[in-house]
């Protein structure tokens, strides 16, 4: 049993879940995620685009949906008790079924592991109670699990293997009627219905004052596929009544054929991280989930690259800081100053050298076979 529950960890899902059957065709996979989890064989007892949100207030909409799904999967569980049960992030979700499907008696390795580390470090001691095993995408991680006494395995970012670009910026950015010789701004505004609200407005002045320092600069978004076009409509005053080039299902085209990003902070950092491309990072929640949640925070970074690199080497505007003029300061010099988007090209090329090589979903794959070998009654690979 997979669970998954927002659009990064159902990218890893089905990337775990195609490795899982590689070695064990007769793999039987299912549980709760999205269309690449199904693609790659799982049977899906929910999908997750009508369950992912970020912060405290904004759960409190979904939960009762939240919990008629974790009583079907758990249901699931009791009728067919799955050899191995995978939680993939998503805490505030997999932390109950990990708790309920621990009292099952069934093992439990958990992938890609929650941010502990930076939020509610005391769910550590659930996290060791609760798994066989974790497995971390991020260097650093696996020291923090290995003094806690969590059995703990570094496979490395799936992304890494995932990342790639189907065509040259000239050829893409031609094919969607841009010119490839104009300074190209990619935007990145999340995955979630609540993050695109609240950052959109902000995004649309800041693209009003970057191509007023910048009359040629071009804009084009990388939109998640549970994002509605009308929801992007606010961009629209911003560009003379021309929406910015709307793309789905081709984020590593966007980020390839930009000159710069500008992404809300998330999976989307490390994947630009990966190509390598300047950029910066911003984020906002509703007043009250950041007042609630700000006293639980141990971190002062929260982009995944400056916590790699160990310090700020690409800028954070987060709630207050991100403003249209704090946007534009930022991202005007890094299309104007060659040395400074130089400088940061070459940060990020060591942070991504940090990530682990290729075959992140393959190592997972075998660490969690070596955990079900272990239990009894195990699996014969391939």
């Amino acid at each position: 049993m997979i669970s998954c529950g927002e659009a990064s960890g159902d990218l890893y899902a089905g990337a775990l879940a195609a490795e899982l059957r590689r070695r064990v065709p007769d793999a039987e996979i299912y549980g709760f995620g999205g269309p690449r989890l199904r693609r790659a064989g799982g049977t899906l007892l929910g999908d997750f685009s009508r369950f992912s949100v970020t912060g405290l207030s904004e759960s409190i909409a979904i939960l009762p949906r939240a919990a008629m799904m974790l009583w079907r999967l758990i249901s699931a569980a009791r009728r067919n008790p799955p050899d191995v049960f995978i939680p993939i992030d998503f805490p505030d979700f997999n932390f109950y079924l990990v708790a309920a499907l621990r009292r099952l008696r069934i093992p439990i390795v958990y992938y890609v592991s929650p941010q502990l580390w930076a939020w509610r470090p005391g769910r550590m001691k659930a996290m060791k109670a609760g798994v066989k095993r974790v497995l971390v995408i991020f260097p650093f991680e696996e020291r923090i699990y290995q003094d806690a006494g969590v059995d703990v395995r570094f496979v490395g970012h799936p992304l890494v293997e995932l990342v790639a670009a189907t065509e040259p910026r000239a050829t893409f950015l031609a094919s969607l009627g841009l010119d490839p010789t104009a300074p190209t701004v990619a935007l990145l505004p999340g995955s979630r219905h609540n993050e695109v609200a609240q950052t959109i407005p902000t995004y649309a002045a800041a693209l009003a004052l970057i191509r007023a320092r910048i009359p040629a600069v071009q804009f084009i978004v990388a939109c998640a596929p549970s994002i509605e076009d009308a929801e992007f409509a606010p961009l629209r005053a911003a560009t003379g009544g021309v929406l910015p080039v709307l793309v789905r299902e081709r984020t590593d085209d966007v980020i390839a054929s930009a000159d710069v990003a500008v992404t809300a902070s998330g999976t989307a950092t490390v994947q630009c991280a990966l190509h390598e491309k300047p950029m910066v990072v911003v984020y906002r929640l509703s007043p009250l989930t950041y007042r609630l949640g700000k006293r639980f925070v141990n971190v002062d970074m929260f982009a995944m690259p400056n916590l790699v690199a160990g310090r700020r080497i690409v800028p954070e505007l987060i709630q207050d800081d991100f403003t249209p003029q704090r946007v534009a300061a930022e991202v005007v010099p890094l299309l104007t100053d060659r040395a400074r988007h130089s400088e940061m090209s070459e940060a990020l090329r060591q942070v991504k050298a940090q990530l682990g090589a290729p075959g992140a979903s393959g190592r997972a794959a075998d660490a969690v076979l070596e955990v079900l070998r272990r239990s009894s009654g195990g699996v014969q690979s391939a």
